[in-house]
């Protein structure tokens, strides 16, 4: 493990009224982190849950409260993004931050188009088919390449000029990451040239337990990028919900949701109901407990960075307790 990074998804558990306090709970955390010394503060994608939604706002005004923590997507499901329109926002906000955005995406999660597509418009290619199609036209755009022709003028662009991204951020588009879950999604990130975010979910069920199956994919991913790019260098990502116990305190403030976690699941972390998705396991206790399982876990072995998934239900001050014991107790033990 190189570096240490998490994953908030900034909730706001005191609805309309405390949807500003919420973010600010979030902009705290990640000036906490940046003085822990993480690397990288990652941030999920929803829509109409009560989670952060706007990404990229809120990753502008975390800027103006950090000067080195980078700020990274895990994910956003790209079936439902306008690709032109995350490109000028990303790019913006990268600017504005010294180059510290890392732009994590995917296709997102089929099974809720029913629900979306409706809100967001239907499309006549499959969800699968739509998505790709915006985010191959995402890396397009980060490129730089021409979009369109300005034809006979357009505002301040001369006649016949390229309409091309503004304002470009030169290093973005390689620091698009892809969320992996299965060995073919892996290997595919590779041959795209993405780095590659492993989360606390698998795809897949190919029998292994959770964490080997996600260090097949990470080494499916490191050899397909080396053959593919040579002179890149491959970066992986690797999630894993830590939520240390070390008091009465911890254990009463994180009871429902560890319990909650566990009745949706068998032993091996696959669903009681619903598609075949396996899950990692919750890395709860003490100290010791928790350092000899990252130890022992083959793909937090084999990945860059470790992310510390944060409860989605926690408040605030618990979070904030979680990133600095596994600052402070168990990342240096991890070196």
């Amino acid at each position: 493990m190189r570096e240490l990074g998490f994953l908030s998804f900034v909730p706001n558990h005191g609805g309309t009224a405390g949807a500003a306090a919420a973010l600010e709970d979030g902009l705290r955390l990640f000036a906490t982190a940046e003085s822990l010394g993480y690397g990288t503060g990652w941030v999920r994608g929803r829509h109409f849950e009560p989670f952060l939604t706007s990404p990229m706002t809120f990753f502008a005004a975390a800027a103006q409260r950090t000067s080195t923590i980078g700020f990274g997507t895990a994910v956003l499901g790209m079936r439902y993004e306008d690709p032109v329109r995350l490109a000028e926002d990303a790019s913006t906000v990268d600017l504005l931050s010294g180059g510290r955005v890392q732009l994590g995406i995917s296709t997102g999660i089929a099974g809720y188009g029913p629900i979306l597509d409706p809100v967001f418009g239907a499309s006549e290619r499959s969800f699968r088919d739509e998505a790709e199609a915006r985010a191959a036209r995402l890396l397009e755009v980060l490129q730089g390449d021409p979009l369109g022709s300005a034809g006979k003028g357009y505002e301040s662009i001369p006649a016949g000029a390229d309409l091309t991204l503004q304002p470009l951020s030169p290093g973005l588009r390689d620091r698009v990451w892809w969320g992996g879950g299965s060995l073919g999604t892996a290997q595919r990130t590779a041959e795209k040239g993405l780095l590659l975010h492993c989360s606390t979910l698998n795809t897949e069920d190919t029998g292994a337990p959770f964490a080997e199956a996600q260090a097949d994919q990470v080494r499916a991913y490191r050899e397909r990028f080396a053959e593919l790019h040579p002179s890149r260098t491959p970066k992986v990502a690797v999630g894993r919900i830590v939520v240390p116990l070390l008091d009465d305190h911890d254990r009463q403030v994180h009871e429902e949701f560890l319990t909650g976690y566990a009745s949706g699941m068998d032993d091996e972390g696959r669903p009681l109901s619903g598609p075949p998705f396996r899950f990692s396991k919750v890395l709860s206790g003490g100290v010791d407990e928790i350092v000899d399982a990252l130890s022992a876990d083959p793909a937090v072995q084999a990945t860059d960075e470790l992310v510390i998934t944060l409860p989605a239900n926690g408040d605030a001050a618990s979070h904030e307790r979680i990133l600095r014991i596994v600052a402070d107790e168990i990342a240096p033990r991890l070196a």
